[in-house]
């Protein structure tokens, strides 16, 4: 260090106040010198004196820029002034309360609230290394647990530190991040209890003290349980050293234990009434300290949390009111009083009230207790004594049962609150969080003080062991030689205090002594260890005391009160007392009190061991038992302490060491003595030793080259870096003691980085100075330049300004001889316009009289013509019905002539067959079969007759429609009477008009000579007027000019609002969408949670029950996994379809499955009711499979009628089926003769279904009348489509009813009697027949006259508007006319028929008019679709020979099947079987491949090919094929989407054909907003009978659901690039110098992954975008993704900066600016830069220009705050404090700086959260994106297995 000085010129020099001080150096060492001149930092020079005998020299203070570090080993110089001042620095300046050294975590205790353990910084630090972020408690928690992961190890965290220093909420702290990362592995919250823990364990172990609010009296070790899958299963707890002495003493300032407050504050609830509680003042255990209340703390509502913790953790209510009981027994106790009777008995008052309440709280006798309480037992070996007691000893002796019966309760509910933590899975693994005091030291030291300072000399020399041999791993691991470095070992302060006749056993074999004393055993000590042991001393001025000389200081124990307090005396008789209590939890506590099985030792004023594990449980005998209920606190104590070391040594150690930075519990006040104090004493300084003693400093080779490469010429950089850094050392460091090279890391001795530093900024500095030289030239240069160009500038204009003026008097001049020629023009001009205005007006006049003479005319001729027309065609119809009737007469004439004839041959066979009878009346034989083949042709007949009742009703039916279209003809008849009338009446009007017309042609005249008169009048006003209207104008101009600039401000200040309120709006919009596609998400997750809920629950009850066994489905795999969910969706309402997967499983309840975890019976149940559901479910879908396959295939409105009579048919199958039984029974009943006579009631049975079967069989008839009108009316068939007949029918009932098996026994049983009853059947049949040819006749002629009519209607549409209306009159009237002549004649004889044939009529003409109308529609109708194949032909007739443009290459590739056959015209729908639905499904969703058969397929081939199908469906009216094949779909892609969730090309590909699909159903649906882009041909395939918007919505929620599924995938691709690309790799080269790295990052968790780099990230978003454009993602849609990946991105990389101070430098905002750059870049090359990604970048583009911009004046706080406007004041007051100078010529950022921009930036209202939320996912939205593709060119590519659909 001698030569050092010559280089560093400052030093740290010891001082009594702030313990070191700096100082600079005035004058160069020399050696030898004695004294070396310093100045001070305040100015004052002094003196300082080397200590001759040593001649150290004083430290020396490392370069500023190492100053403020992450960790302490990464300082140059290595010392304890080094490490408090960069403590200090940290602390106050930056406000950072963390910082490593070494292995250890320093935690100062701020005193305040800081926002740095929320969700968001848990996120940040999970899954990084521990050497990348800034020091947190977090970020020590995550080495625990990646390294229990890693290295199949376990993990401790030992936090230790003095009272107040911050242990407890660091343990928290550092439970609540297991908590988070892990989760549970059960579903009974774990990790929840475990956290619940802490507030009952405060509660009845913390209290206020002078030093801390809510100090930890007693230490505890948790070990966290973890599973394989290192996922939180359960945790214990061991407790060590519960200070007892405070439930009966506290000293000033100071409370008991919260538990007591809480009671006292909680007394007035009812449940507490029992308990008899008043305020903490009133009981001597809670008045002590004179400081009841604490700042800012509720006791009542801490009490709720207490018992809400205590319910969270199992302990019900009956227990916690036992537990409330006990402490407020003890409460009572304490106040007690005892009486003297003389000096050395007492006496309790009679019915003493405190001790009368604690008797019956714990239900034990008053008379007893007060007797022992004043009174105790001595047993000698012959007999026993009982003795009274002083007062004193009574007093203690209560306080003593007190602190014994708190004890008990505490170890009680330790024991609790492990069995609810504990777990019934096996535990993997566990993190152990050990909490525990620091070394302690005080004015007086007692017993309780020398077992904590032994615990920690014991965890001292654990950690130095550890510390040790990581350095030794590391020098051995790099190959460096191994020198052994002296460390501090503490072994034999541990054998003074353990070992044999050590303290401890010297204590022990005193409190056996039936006289020992405190003294005597201080007199041993100093007789056994005076001279022997260096590390014991006895005091000068006292014999009751000795000082141990600890790892961290001496201590001076006094010596009175530690047997006392080791032998632990409680009277055996008071707890007797207690254990013969009623109360049941009191003796629960005492159970165990013989086997000790858990010491509970207490003293009387000291502090108690728990620990449940010190002991292992044993069965010894009683005699062992009481022996070992003997051991002394001290025994016990050490051997839980090396149950302790044992643990400890097995797992591996993390510490943090917390520090408490003043005694005033001020907030960021750092008291340098306190500190020093402390870090002495936890061994931080002992770690600094024990590197700084080897080589402290170590940088990779790479880190040493990027650094010092500006130390280096270009010939001697080499590719080997490693030989490259070996040739700079040797140059810059000649003694090569001072460096070794490893295997990747080269060690410095300490001080060799400093004197590198001075060499680096040296040869900085001359390059700064050249580099200002150069600037400052090239700047004088510009100037000159510019003042040069500006002297041109000005010379140039004063020439123009003068050529300027010369032109304007030129154009001037030409101006006015130009305005005068075209003045003169005008004049002409108008005056010719007025003369040929005039003459226009006299020819059209003159013409249009000509035109209308012509017209009337005209159109007299033509009316003329029409009635001629009308009237010959009358007489024509006349003379041909008058034929047509006497034709028909003749023939019904002749038919009944015929029908009387074969009625006479029937009734003929009829008297033969009686006849026969009569002949043969004994032969019963063949009356017999005679008779069985009547009952025979009953079945026939019934059949039969049903067929002829349908005729008849179909008859009846058509019948009474014709006669209702007679009744509105004859109606319609007196309408067009009436309509004469009103014609009559208007031409009675009109002459009345034109009266009226000439009289007002008079008044017309009159009127226009007195308007003459008035016109010179007004002329001559107006004269007047014009002179008044100039002067109006002038002031209309100025109020048209102040409105106009009112209305100008009015729309500026209108449009602002407006844009205001929209943007409000669209925040709105977002935020709305946003939470709800949030809520979509969290569905979607619990949607997952609850499908893997269900697995779990069918593979635990997926064992058969006996005797239960399931047939395999018919249906495929796929189908069988997709029909519950389809079956489902069927019954559901839409919007619920999602949220309730089936009537039987209720709205999603977590807690209802995690319960049903738990409960095996239930699950059974579950588990029937499932597959009871699916077995119903599937015998349904079989049901329905079945009925598609009976039925034939049909088309158009064959099956659209089929489908509507569905239902109706089932219900008609099963009437027949009932009937047969019926039947068969009353057959089979008897099978005497009488069965079959006529009155039997089998005979009565066939009769009834004979009848039945005729009346179906005339409905059958009227239904296929009814199907045949509906073929004919019909005119959208192209090709004509063969009806259902009646054989048709027949035959499908046939079908049928073969499919039931039935037909086979009714045709026979009914063949005979067929036989029997054809005659009559076709007799009746032709009857029928005629009629029905009587009707057709009738229909053919009012369609003739339909067709007359239409003919009629196109010639009046050829006449023009007018002529219309009195052309269709007049043949209306001319047709009534002939009609009434003619019927007048037929009727003549009867008026009433000729009445109700006019009515007929005037229905008949409106029916019929209203078909015209109808077909009128449709001929348009035909005439558009008409027009439009023609365009299309015409269109397709050009593309043949026009080229295709490249845009439509890129949309619709060509393939060698493009050219469409033209022998079929497909309609772009696709035909498929039901039972080929999961097939489809199978091979179009789940095994299809993106990167197979899916590259080479037009984008969106698959949503094109699902959504032609839906349309098939749609056109066959097929609700049920549609709802199926929909929600087999979603099924399908939420599946696919499940088991390749991780692929992004997977998910972009099913992101990609949802969307499509989506689009599909809105361009097809019909709706005008979809419609617009749209050819014809496309219009024509919208959907007809369906309204899928409700789908639609389905389809957009399954996409946002796939769309955060992305964005989840791109985020785990990305987010290991991110920090590294955007942050750690150095692109631009040579810029940033790294800084010397610390221990950390030598001993990172994984080992460094630095190959990503920004080139890494852009190639995986080419790669992104590539697989989205091949998918034929929208590019809206591209955009939203790219605008997210660039939000993660920012939002990782600023987190990150904020969480690492070594990233805060200029250099790396220029790299970070650079990136950023890079990025935009690749948008614009993407056309990417309107999707608003870059404005994403925002908050990160200014975080890095504010590491950039001068930090020092006013004017730059100014600018820092209007351009960190996308940064919250706490990122900028974060990024201002983490700034860190790289480089001598950076400066720091003043603290006052930073206040200044608090104090510009206090009024922003932003949100107070540091870190950017990184998960935040921005709304998606889907806007409507049409295809052009034509639906109808689209074919299947084979690889797609899709042979089983066909295209229609």
């Amino acid at each position: 260090s001698h030569c050092v000085l010559m280089y560093t010129k400052r030093v740290w020099i010891p001082d009594p106040e702030e313990v070191w001080k700096s100082a600079e150096l005035l004058k160069d060492y020399k050696q030898g010198d004695k004294v070396i001149q310093l100045r001070l930092e305040e100015g004052k020079e002094l003196e300082y004196c080397l200590d001759p005998k040593t001649k150290e020299l004083p430290h020396l203070r490392n370069p500023d820029i190492l100053v403020g570090e992450n960790d302490l080993t990464a300082l140059s110089y290595l010392h304890e002034p080094a490490v408090l001042h960069n403590l200090k620095v940290r602390f106050i300046d930056s406000k950072l309360i963390y910082t490593y050294c070494g292995i250890v975590l320093v935690a100062i205790n701020p005193y305040e609230q800081l926002p740095i353990y929320g969700e968001d910084i848990i996120n940040a630090y999970s899954g990084q290394n521990m050497g990348d972020m800034d020091p947190h408690i977090f970020a020590v928690a995550e080495e625990a647990y990646k390294q229990m992961a890693r290295d199949e190890r376990n993990q401790s965290i030992i936090v230790s530190g003095e009272s107040g220093a911050g242990k407890t909420v660091s343990a928290k702290y550092a439970m609540r991040y297991f908590a988070t990362v892990s989760g549970s592995a059960s579903e009974a919250n774990v990790e929840e209890k475990v956290l619940a823990s802490n507030p009952i364990m405060e509660s009845i172990g913390n209290a206020k003290t002078t030093r801390n609010d809510n100090s930890s009296r007693f230490g505890k070790y948790i070990e966290i349980g973890f599973d394989k899958r290192y996922r939180i299963i359960g945790a214990n707890m061991r407790t060590y050293l519960l200070e007892k002495s405070r439930v009966v003493f506290q000293a000033e300032e100071e409370r008991n234990y919260h538990i007591f407050y809480q009671l006292c504050a909680s007394a007035a609830l009812p449940e507490f009434k029992t308990l008899r509680l008043g305020s903490a003042n009133y009981f001597h255990y809670t008045k002590q300290g004179g400081s009841p209340v604490i700042d800012g703390i509720d006791d009542a509502k801490e009490m709720v949390h207490t018992r809400q913790a205590c319910t969270l953790l199992g302990i019900n209510d009956l227990y916690q009111m036992g537990i409330f009981r006990i402490l407020a027994g003890i409460l009572h106790l304490g106040n007690v009083g005892f009486t003297s009777r003389d000096a050395d008995s007492c006496t309790i008052p009679h019915k003493h009230e405190p001790l009368t309440i604690f008797c019956d709280l714990m239900g034990v006798e008053y008379q007893e207790m007060s007797h022992w309480l004043c009174h105790r037992k001595l047993a000698t070996a012959s007999e026993t004594y009982i003795k009274p007691i002083s007062k004193l000893q009574a007093i203690n002796a209560r306080d003593a049962l007190a602190k014994h019966i708190y004890a008990k309760l505490f170890n009680w509910i330790v024991d609790h609150v492990n069995k609810a933590l504990h777990s019934t899975i096996k535990q993997h693994s566990f993190i152990g969080v050990l909490d525990i005091y620091g070394f302690e030291t005080f004015e007086i030291n007692s017993f309780e003080q020398f077992c904590i300072n032994y615990a920690n000399e014991k965890l001292q020399q654990q950690f130095n062991m550890h510390v040790f041999k990581l350095e030794q791993e590391e020098y051995m691991k790099e190959q460096i030689p191994w020198t052994l470095i002296d460390f501090y070992d503490n072994q034999p302060c541990i054998n003074l205090i353990e070992a044999k006749l050590g303290i401890l056993d010297l204590l022990d074999e005193e409190c056996k002594m039936p006289k020992g004393s405190d003294d005597s055993w201080a007199q041993k000590l100093y007789n056994t260890h005076l001279k022997k042991c260096a590390l014991f001393e006895k005091p000068r001025m006292s014999n009751k005391a000795f000082i141990i000389q600890h790892f961290a200081d001496k201590v001076e124990y006094q010596c009175e009160g530690f047997l006392e307090k080791n032998k632990d005396t409680v009277y055996e008789e008071q707890i007797k007392v207690l254990k013969s209590s009623k109360f049941k939890m009191l003796s629960e506590l005492f159970q165990d009190e013989e086997k000790a099985l858990s010491p509970t030792s207490a003293t009387p004023s000291g502090r108690t061991l728990l620990s449940r594990t010190a002991v292992k449980p044993t069965k010894d005998k009683l005699g062992q038992a009481s022996k070992e209920h003997k051991k002394t606190v001290g025994h016990q104590f050490r051997n839980s302490l090396h149950l302790l070391m044992e643990t400890l040594n097995a797992t591996t150690p993390h510490y943090v060491r917390c520090i408490k930075p003043n005694d005033f519990k001020f907030p960021f006040t750092f008291d340098e003595k306190r500190a020093v104090q402390q870090l002495r004493a936890c061994g931080v300084l002992e770690t600094i030793r024990i590197s700084a003693a080897g080589f402290p400093s170590r940088w990779t080779y790479q880190e040493f080259f990027s650094r010092y490469r500006v130390l280096m010429k270009q010939k001697d950089v080499l590719s080997d870096r490693k030989q490259t850094c070996k040739n700079l050392l040797e140059k810059l460091i000649l003694n090569k003691d001072k460096y070794q090279f490893g295997k990747t890391k080269i060690f410095f001795r300490a001080g060799q980085v400093a004197y590198l530093e001075k060499i680096r900024a040296d040869k900085l500095r001359v390059a700064c100075i050249r580099i200002q030289k150069t600037i400052r030239g090239w700047l004088m240069r510009k100037k000159y330049l510019r003042m040069r160009k500006a002297a041109i500038t000005i010379q140039r204009y004063v020439r123009g300004y003068q050529a300027r003026c010369y032109a304007k008097f030129l154009r001037r001049t030409r101006a006015a001889i130009i305005i005068q020629k075209f003045q003169r023009m005008y004049v002409v001009h108008k005056r010719y316009h007025l003369m040929r205005a005039a003459t226009i007006v006299l020819q059209s006049l003159l013409r249009g009289y000509i035109a209308r003479n012509k017209y009337q005319r005209m159109l007299r001729e033509h009316k003329a013509i029409i009635i001629q027309k009308h009237v010959r065609g009358w007489l024509a119809r006349v003379c041909y019905r008058r034929s047509l009737k006497a034709i028909v007469y003749l023939q019904c004439c002749y038919r009944r002539m015929m029908a009387k004839r074969e009625l006479k041959k029937l009734k003929i066979e009829a008297r033969s067959v009686e006849r026969y009878k009569k002949l043969n009346i004994g032969m019963e034989n063949k009356i017999m079969q005679l008779q069985r083949k009547v009952d025979e042709q009953n079945k026939d007949y019934k059949s039969l007759l049903e067929k002829l009742t349908n005729l008849e009703t179909t008859y009846n039916t058509e019948t009474e429609k014709l006669r209702s279209d007679v009744e509105r003809l004859r109606m319609s008849e007196e309408e067009a009477k009436n309509a004469t009338n009103r014609v009559n009446t208007l031409q009675e009007e009109i002459t009345r008009l034109r009266k009226e017309l000439h009289q007002t042609q008079s008044e017309k005249k009159t009127i226009e000579e007195w308007a003459d008169k008035y016109k010179q009048e007004t002329e001559q006003l107006v004269s007047e007027l014009k002179e008044q209207n100039t002067l109006l104008k002038k002031e209309k101009e100025e109020l048209n000019r102040f409105i106009h600039d009112q209305a100008k401000e009015m729309t500026e200040t209108m449009e602002k609002k407006l844009v205001e309120e929209t943007k409000q709006l669209e925040l709105d919009l977002n935020d709305e969408r946003l939470r709800y596609q949030n809520l979509l998400n969290e569905f979607s997750r619990l949607e997952e949670r609850y499908e893997d809920l269900k697995d779990d629950v069918n593979l635990m009850v997926s064992i058969p029950k006996p005797g239960h066994k399931r047939t395999d489905s018919t249906h495929s795999s796929n189908e069988s996994e997709y029909t519950f969910s389809s079956e489902i969706t069927e019954t559901e309402d839409l919007p619920l379809r999602m949220e309730e997967p089936s009537e039987k499983k209720a709205p999603l309840d977590m807690s209802l499955f995690l319960k049903l975890q738990k409960r095996v019976t239930e699950l059974e149940q579950e588990k029937q009711s499932l597959q009871d559901e699916l077995d119903r479910k599937e015998e349904q879908a079989l049901r329905t499979k079945t009925r598609e396959e009976e039925r034939p295939p049909m088309r158009g409105a064959e099956l659209e009628y089929e489908s509507l009579k569905r239902q109706e048919l089932e219900s008609e199958n099963k009437k027949l089926k009932n009937e047969l039984n019926e039947l068969q029974k009353a057959l089979l009943e008897k099978s005497s003769p009488e069965v079959t006579a006529p009155g039997a009631p089998a005979y009565r049975v066939l009769l009834d279904q004979l009848t039945s079967v005729s009346e179906e069989l005339e409905v059958r008839k009227e239904e296929v009348l009814i199907l045949r009108s509906q073929l004919v009316s019909q005119k959208e068939a192209i090709q004509p489509k063969n009806t259902m007949t009646d054989s048709t029918v027949l035959l499908e009932d046939v079908q049928k009813m073969k499919d039931k098996g039935e037909i086979a026994q009714a045709y026979i049983g009914l063949k005979e009697t067929n036989r029997l009853l054809e005659s009559q059947l076709q007799s009746q049949k032709k009857s029928h027949d005629n009629e029905l040819e009587a009707l057709r006749g009738e229909i053919q002629s009012l369609k003739e006259e339909n067709n007359r009519q239409q003919q009629l209607l196109a010639q009046n549409l050829q006449l023009p508007p007018e002529a219309r209306i009195e052309a269709s009159l007049q043949h209306e009237i001319t047709r009534l006319t002939n009609e009434n002549l003619f019927y007048e004649e037929l009727y003549a004889d009867d008026p009433m028929k000729y009445q109700s044939y006019r009515i007929s009529l005037y229905k008949r003409m409106i029916d019929l008019m209203e078909q015209l109308e109808k077909q009128d529609k449709t001929v348009r109708k035909l005439k558009k679709q008409l027009k439009v194949f023609a365009k299309k032909i015409g269109e397709l007739e050009v593309g043949q020979m026009e080229n295709i443009s490249p845009g439509q290459i890129i949309d619709e590739p060509i393939r060698p099947v493009n050219i469409p056959r033209k022998e079929k015209d497909f309609q772009g729908m696709l035909e498929y079987k039901k039972d080929d639905e999961p097939k489809l499904v199978k091979n179009l969703i789940l095994d299809l491949k993106p990167r197979g058969i899916a590259v080479n397929m037009i984008p969106g081939l698959p949503a094109y090919i699902l959504f032609m199908c839906v349309r098939h469906a749609d056109y066959l009216n097929d609700d049920q094929k549609v709802r199926s094949l929909l929600t087999s779909t979603i099924n399908g892609i939420k599946k696919v989407l499940k088991k390749r969730g991780d692929d992004f090309e997977t998910v972009s590909f099913w992101l990609s054909n949802t969307c499509r699909f989506l689009h599909c159903l809105k361009q097809y649906s019909g709706e005008e907003g979809f419609m617009k882009h749209n050819t014809p041909r496309q219009n024509e395939h919208c959907l007809t009978n369906f309204d899928l918007a409700e789908y639609r919505q389905v389809l957009s929620d399954l996409a946002i659901q796939i769309y955060q599924q992305l964005v989840r995938v791109l985020e785990n691709i990305l987010q290991p690039m991110i920090v590294s690309g955007m942050l750690e790799h150095e692109t631009i080269q040579g810029v940033s110098g790294v800084k010397p790295p610390g221990l950390r990052k030598r001993t990172s968790s994984i080992a460094d992954e630095g190959t990503y780099t920004l080139d890494s990230i852009i190639r995986q978003l080419n790669s992104f975008h590539i697989v989205m454009c091949q998918h034929g993602m929208d590019p809206e849609l591209i955009k939203q993704v790219v605008k997210q990946t660039f939000y993660i991105t920012g939002a990782v990389t600023l987190n990150n900066l904020l969480l690492r101070k070594d990233m805060c430098s200029w250099s790396k905002g220029m790299q970070i600016r650079y990136n950023v750059s890079q990025l935009e870049e690749w948008l614009r090359d993407k056309n990417l830069m309107n999707s608003g990604a870059k404005e994403t970048l925002e908050p990160l583009i200014q975080a890095a220009q504010l590491l950039q911009v001068k930090k020092k004046t006013d004017e730059d706080a100014e600018a820092i705050c209007s351009m960190c406007n996308a940064l919250t004041t706490a990122q900028i007051v974060k990024v201002l404090n983490l700034y860190t100078p790289v480089n001598e010529f950076e400066e720091r950022v003043s603290i006052s700086f930073i206040r200044t921009i608090q104090m510009r930036l206090r009024d922003r209202k932003d949100s107070p959260q540091l870190l950017m939320d990184a998960k935040h996912i921005f709304p998606v939205t889907f806007p409507f994106n049409p295809s052009s593709l034509a639906l109808e060119t689209i074919q299947i590519p084979a690889s797609l297995g899709l042979a089983f659909i066909s295209r229609v």
